[in-house]
């Protein structure tokens, strides 16, 4: 170990998880897999104009908030699904408050406290969707920083139970997936249903389905198999005649998720009576919550296969919209109030300007990711103010926050 390696202490976790440090230069360097109060030692430093990017050497001192990892893969293969497994669950949660609270204050420009952040209910074993990738008949995840690599993964420990005695038949019988440039996506659905979907390049083939589905069988996996070639549509080809389908977005922390909805539709207070946009409806579960409180609701979803089982699981009476928000939102009646639930890259620029175009005197806005939810704070401008913020630890282990943000008009 070179004498000459930077010894740095971090003070921080940024957004996307990793440690934040100063260097001797002045210069800001982001440390993966850091603690705040680590003492460090840095190799493989890679400077830039601003910043530096370097990884851990040595640990000289820990942080008061670092723990040992339970995933056997998070150290010894530099697992990149999880960024903060290395700190206490309090620890993750008050950073991830932090991140929150500096992206509102610094992005737009919003006087707010770093909220409070609801824990989970599990820690581990809480994901009902995990996305595996075939390399040379390894079927795992990429390490951090090196995503043309993928390392075979044993278990994953923050899948659902259920997910992972599915993955370990999917493994034993991986010989029968794509073994090059495939994605193999394991999900349960609402009524706790396995599935297994194969996602190959433009042009590939795959013929693997009813062997793999048989091979299920033996290992005592009822499981239905989808193969979604590029380009194309999923369909499933073996195990069901009419499945679910499984390709159709859904939280993959039920739990948390349904936290989270009732805290939206909380925030807007009383409906009753009143016209209510719900946007990036998904699959109708907030159209749902909002007739139950007595609101006349215009609902927007862009996946027709989302609103198809909107249709056919949720009440008759609210106007269901397949389209683009940004294309289609300023045909609907004019909103009292907006529960809005987009993406992680947030809402379309003509979509904010729809919102602060329609009047409506309140806004509950879902948000994934606290950077894009600042920004359309910030293009919302005066005309909207935060009253609330509320934030949920609904990914565990990971970099991630939910938070449900209060607008109200003026």
């Amino acid at each position: 170990m070179s004498e000459s390696a930077p010894v740095v202490h971090v003070r921080a976790i940024a957004a996307g998880g990793d440690g934040v440090a100063t260097l001797g230069d002045g210069r800001t360097v982001f440390v993966p897999r850091a603690a705040p109060g680590d003492e460090l030692r840095l190799h493989n430093v890679r400077t830039h104009a601003r910043f530096a990017r370097a990884d851990i050497a040595e640990i000289l001192v820990p942080g008061p908030d670092r723990v040992r990892p339970p995933c056997q893969h998070y150290l010894a293969d530099r697992c990149g699904g999880c960024q903060v497994m290395h700190l206490s669950p309090a620890a993750q949660r008050r950073a991830k408050a932090r991140i929150a609270g500096d992206a509102l204050r610094r992005i737009a420009h919003v006087d707010v406290s770093d909220p409070d952040v609801v824990a989970s209910p599990h820690e581990l074993g809480y994901r009902t969707k995990v996305t595996f990738a075939m390399q040379q008949g390894r079927l795992g995840l990429h390490p951090v920083g090196d995503p043309a690599y993928v390392f075979d993964v044993r278990e994953c420990l923050i899948a659902d139970p259920e997910l992972r005695r599915l993955h370990a038949a999917v493994r034993d019988a991986r010989g029968l997936l794509p073994q090059d440039d495939a994605r193999v996506v394991l999900r349960l659905d609402r009524e706790r249903g396995r599935h297994v979907i194969v996602r190959t390049g433009t042009g590939d083939v795959w013929n693997g389905g009813k062997p793999l589905h048989l091979a299920l069988q033996r290992a005592g996996i009822a499981a239905v198999v989808w193969w979604h070639p590029e380009g194309g549509n999923a369909r499933a080809v073996a195990g069901a005649a009419d499945p679910w389908p499984a390709t159709v977005f859904e939280q993959v922390h039920p739990a948390v998720g349904a936290m989270v909805r009732h805290a939206a539709l909380d925030a807007l207070g009383d409906v009753g009576g009143q016209q209510v946009w719900d946007l990036y409806a998904g699959i109708g579960e907030s159209t749902v919550g909002l007739i139950e409180r007595g609101a006349k609701v215009a609902s927007v979803e862009s996946d027709p296969r989302a609103v198809q089982v909107a249709d056919a699981a949720g009440p008759i009476g609210p106007r269901r919209i397949t389209g683009r928000v940004e294309d289609v939102a300023a045909t609907l009646p004019m909103p009292d109030a907006i529960i809005t639930n987009p993406p992680r890259v947030g809402m379309a620029e003509r979509a904010t300007d729809i919102v602060k175009k329609s009047g409506a005197t309140r806004i509950a806005y879902i948000s994934c990711d606290a950077a894009t939810l600042a920004r359309d704070i910030q293009r919302l401008g005066s005309a909207y103010q935060l009253r609330q913020l509320q934030a949920f630890d609904q990914f565990p282990q990971t970099a991630h926050l939910e938070s449900v943000a209060l607008l109200e008009l003026g």
